[in-house]
Order: structure tokens, then sequence, then C-alpha cells
């Protein structure tokens, strides 16, 4: 039967590289599992594809999708940025510092990287390159920095890597915070360096006063409780993880009341596009579903963990090895669809080796994000040079020194765990 699972993988893989939606290609590779396999009633198919999109906490998927919309259209962004100029205005590399800071903290309202990346590919990068900036740097810190919002909670990846591998949500939103901490510190260390190298200015020379920092501050101050609430909430068990989705979408819509900023039309087309993201990321959990009880019914995942076991004795070597196997699978696939395929395999494999599931659960999350800056089929990557029309070639060189730290984060997070336990540790 192991023969029906590789020609399965490799129709599977063969649909993926031909860019064939990802759902279909999932479901292009179970098909023929049970086509090939009429022992097999085919009646599973359809119970595993509906059944995988039926888990109460997958709730939580539209739920913080929907807030984070709501938030855009809240003009959230906007009183976010005034105050991270504020907050980074002397730092070397102006723009790009704000740029850094503000996805950091727009990762705890909207979730979506990809829609993080499009919004400041659209309002900073042109107000960067009139500053004096590259148009390849502009871009490559925007797509970079993106990297950060499935990272800090309410990241969507964090949420899916729960529900697959049956780890705690609060306890992977405790730890994204102090990883996307390290990565937002690192990458304005970096942007500083470039900076000075490069003449790029700083946005102002005299320290701010303290009525221009509560200028700042106060119309943020709302918007940034957001992540508190989430994260307390869930904490101190006021309402699971499903739920904080739903008290979300309560908070941006008040701020938006608050701010007179919501209008119906407005709440229509937020809730549109909720429905058209969700379905994209359901449909891909639905096929992965299938695909994942086809690998579970030919003992795929314990074969590979008895032969990981048996061949691999030492856990670092295993953490290096999934790093190595993790960036090139997402250099071709689309993250989400990796996780709901690979978690199954891995996650079993990193328990039996004694490995933190929360560290684990951190370094997977960590590789995709990666894989979503790589090329040849980077997401954040070409929706950032689509919208600025920087040249691909150009952004991969201009990406070189970044790739590099991002590199180096790797490594901190696989092999020094409280850089991704500490805070679960403290608060858990």
């Amino acid at each position: 039967m192991h023969g029906v699972i590789v020609l399965s993988a490799i129709v599977m893989l063969a649909l993926l590289f031909l860019k064939v939606p990802v759902y279909i290609s999932v479901l292009g590779g179970s098909l023929v599992y049970f086509i090939a396999n009429p022992s097999v009633n085919s009646i599973v198919f359809a119970q595993q594809a509906i059944g995988g999109v039926e888990k109460v906490s997958l709730l939580a998927i539209p739920f913080f999708v929907c807030a984070g919309i709501f938030m855009n259209y809240t003009g959230v962004t906007s009183r976010i940025m005034d105050f991270c100029e504020v907050v980074t205005g002397r730092m070397r590399g102006g723009l790009a510092q704000v740029n850094i800071l503000l996805s950091t903290l727009m990762g705890g309202l909207s979730g979506s990287n990809i829609a993080d990346a499009a919004m400041e590919a659209k309002m900073l990068v042109p107000e960067m390159v009139k500053k004096g900036f590259s148009l390849e740097f502009s871009t490559v810190i925007t797509a970079t920095s993106s990297m950060i919002t499935p990272l800090i909670p309410p990241g969507i990846a964090m949420i899916l890597y729960a529900c697959i591998a049956n780890v705690s949500v609060g306890k992977l939103f405790m730890s994204g915070i102090g990883v996307g901490i390290v990565l937002c510190a690192s990458l304005m260390i970096m942007t500083s360096v470039i900076s000075k190298k490069r003449g790029y200015k700083r946005m102002r020379e005299e320290k701010a006063t303290p009525k221009q920092i509560w200028g700042a501050t106060k119309p943020a101050i709302l918007p940034l409780c957001l992540p508190i609430i989430i994260i307390g909430g869930i904490r101190l068990g006021v309402f699971s993880a499903t739920e904080a989705g739903a008290v979300a979408i309560v908070y941006s819509a008040f701020l938006g009341i608050l701010y007179k900023t919501l209008k119906l039309e407005n709440c229509l087309a937020g809730l549109k596009e909720t429905v058209t993201t969700t379905a994209s990321i359901m449909l891909i959990v639905s096929a992965a579903s299938v695909y994942s009880w086809v690998l579970t019914k030919e003992q795929i995942p314990q074969a590979l963990t008895n032969w990981m076991i048996s061949n691999i004795s030492n856990k670092y070597i295993f953490l290096l090895f999934c790093n190595v196997f993790l960036l090139i699978v997402g250099m071709f696939i689309e993250g989400n669809a990796s996780m709901i395929i690979l978690v199954p395999l891995l996650h079993p494999i990193a328990a039996a080796y004694g490995i933190n599931e929360i560290q684990f659960a951190m370094m997977y999350i960590f590789n995709n994000a990666i894989g979503a800056l790589s090329p040849p089929m980077g997401t954040l990557m070409f929706v950032t040079c689509g919208i600025t029309k920087c040249k691909t070639a150009a952004f991969i060189k201009e990406a070189v020194p970044f790739y590099i730290l991002l590199f180096i984060d790797l490594m901190l997070f696989t092999f020094f765990p409280p850089f991704t336990t500490l805070l679960v540790d403290l608060f858990y």
C-alpha cells in the first residue's frame, strides 16, 4: 500500500507545482488513494472533508479574521502609525523603523500577514521612497516585518497549529508575544545598522515633547488594549480562545462606533471579506483533513517516528533536520497547507524526543513565516513586489542580510528554549 501513498503524494506535489489551488491539489492526492484502494469505503472521503472543519475551536479563525478586517475599517491603523512615529522618531532608519513596529502592533489586531504586507506596501513604501530609501529596501523591510504578524497573537497559524496538534492556544499566544518581540528587536537593530551605512536619516533629531508623546499615545491606547484583553481573558479563564475571537469582533465594532468610522457599507464589505478569507482557509483545512486521515490509516506517522528514533539518537540533530526540511518545504508549499499535512507527522516525533511542545510549535510556525518570504513561491515577496513594482531579483538580492538574520533567530528559537517558553512558564 505504500506505493499508493507515494503515487498520492506525487500527484499532490505535481498539482501544487503547477499552481493548482492548494485545496484542489491536496484533494486530488487524496482522491488517487481512494481510487487506487477500492477496499476503503469512498464515503470516508466525504466524511473526513466535512468533519475536518466541524471543530468548534476552528470558529476562532473567522472571528479573528472579522475582527482584524473591522479594525482596518475603523481607522485604527493611522492611530497606531502616529504612535509608532513618536516612539521610533529618533532611531536610525526613520520610516523603516515605523514599518517594523507598526507590523508588530498590527499583528495583535489583524492576524493576517498578507493583509498587513499589502496595507503597509500601499501606505508606507511610497513615503519611504520619497524620504530617500531605495524601493528594494522599502519593499524588503515591509515584507520581512509582516512575518511578525502570524507570530503575535491572535495569529491564525497558531490557532491552526493548536487545533491540529491539540496544544493550548493560550500558551501559544503567550509564547508568540516573546517570539514576536525578539524578531521585532532584531529587525530594528539590523535596520539601524543598514541605515547608518547607507545614510538613511532619522525622522527627527530632537526629543519628542511629553505633549507630543501623549498626543500620539492617547488615540492608540484603546486599540492596543485588544491583545491584552485576549491574552488576559484566556489566561484568567473568562473565555476560551474561540470566545476571545467573538470578544475581539465586539471590541472592534465598539471602536468603530466610538470613532464614528464604522458605517453600514463598511460592515457589509468587512463581512464579505471575512467570508471569502475564511472560506479559502477552511477549504485547505477540509482537504488536508482527508489527506491526514489517509496518512494515519497507512500508519505513516508511526513508521516515520520509529525510523527517526532508530536512526537519529540526538534531539538536536532532529531539530536541525526539521529546520532544513521545513525551510525547503516552505519555499514551495503554502504555510497552512504544509502545516496540516506535516504537523501530524512531526509533532508526535518531537514529543518522543522530549522536546517542549510549545517550543516545537513556535519553531514550526517561524519556519512557515520564513517560507512566505522565500523564493520561488513566497507569498509575502510576491504581494509586496506586486504592489510596489519592485523586481523580484532585486528584492531577493536586497533581502540576503535579512535571510541571514532570520536564520540566526531561527537557531535561537530552536536551540534555546527560554526564547519560546519563558513567558509561558511565567504565566502558566
